[in-house]
């Protein structure tokens, strides 16, 4: 297949490379212009991209607005289409899929189509996508999701689906990132370093994956993003949001949010979101590995 992918980030550039192992031929196309010239370098296809030749593109930006604006803003793609299958991989509400879907013109198809796993899931090929959208959408989105995904969740034909989904899994997601800072800065203050809490709590029933993919991070003091603390607040936005429009109440969500929203102020929107435990311990007055 001719593919492109739009947003080489830590999830898209993964995304990239499992479609170039499968043997597709990919346009990789983001804002960074290192992060488009190393995946040339690395058998990205050189030149224009063949917009209206093309089979798929794939949408790995940040947010809704961002695939809008991609789609059908100034010099949008949309137009430039022929034929291809859209794949939606951005967060978003379940209404904003839905009004993407809907714009698309005649002739294209669109898979809500967002992914959870991680940076080296998206690497190695292993993702996990919660999809919904036409049968046509789903077969022409095949060849790239068997090369990117090791377990496409068929959420139905609606648009939206999969993105009422993916915000299903961002509550949880969040509020565990900030269960493990709170439950690892709490063993501080009781005389439980880091090093010891990780030996201990992965092998108990209060673990999670949030827990034992971020801890380490505060453990080893390395705040490199590879999921940003400023994502959250827009992710829990979404689903607090759809939680008021649905009168549900989500305390555990909100609480979550202001933890995150507490460390964006701090000025560590753009660090590893493991750094959210920062907020807990300069809270309660107590040092993390690799304070002064």
């Amino acid at each position: 297949m001719d593919v492109a992918v739009i947003g080489l980030g830590s999830m898209g550039y993964g995304m990239a490379a499992s479609l170039l192992r499968a043997g597709h031929r990919v346009w990789g196309r983001d804002v960074n212009a290192n992060a488009s010239a190393r995946f040339l370098g690395e058998g990205g296809q050189p030149g224009d991209v063949p917009w209206a030749d093309l089979d798929a593109v794939v949408l790995v930006v940040l947010t809704g607005a961002q695939t809008e604006a991609v789609l059908y803003g100034d010099d949008g793609i949309a137009p430039k289409l022929s034929n291809a299958v859209v794949l939606a991989c951005a967060t978003m509400s379940a209404a904003q899929a839905r009004g993407i879907a809907a714009r698309l013109p005649d002739g294209l198809h669109y898979l809500d189509a967002p992914i959870s796993g991680g940076a080296a899931k998206a690497a190695s090929g292993e993702l996990s996508i919660m999809a919904s959208g036409a049968r046509a959408a789903f077969d022409a989105a095949r060849p790239v999701l068997d090369a990117c995904a090791a377990t496409v969740f068929d959420l139905g034909d609606a648009p939206g689906t999969g993105s009422a989904m993916k915000s299903v899994n961002q509550l949880l997601a969040g509020v565990h990132i900030a269960a493990m800072a709170e439950a690892i800065t709490f063993g501080i203050s009781q005389g439980i370093d880091p090093d010891t809490f990780l030996r201990v709590i992965p092998h108990c029933a209060g673990t999670s994956w949030m827990l034992e993919n971020r801890a380490p991070h505060v453990a080893e003091s390395d705040y490199e993003p590879r999921s940003a603390v400023d994502i959250w607040p827009k992710d829990l936005g979404i689903v607090l949001d759809a939680a008021r429009g649905s009168g549900f109440g989500a305390p555990l969500a909100a609480a979550a949010m202001q933890q995150f929203l507490a460390a964006s102020g701090s000025g560590l929107g753009r660090e590893d979101d493991a750094a959210v435990a920062k907020v807990y311990a300069r809270n309660a007055g107590l040092r993390l590995p690799g304070d002064p």
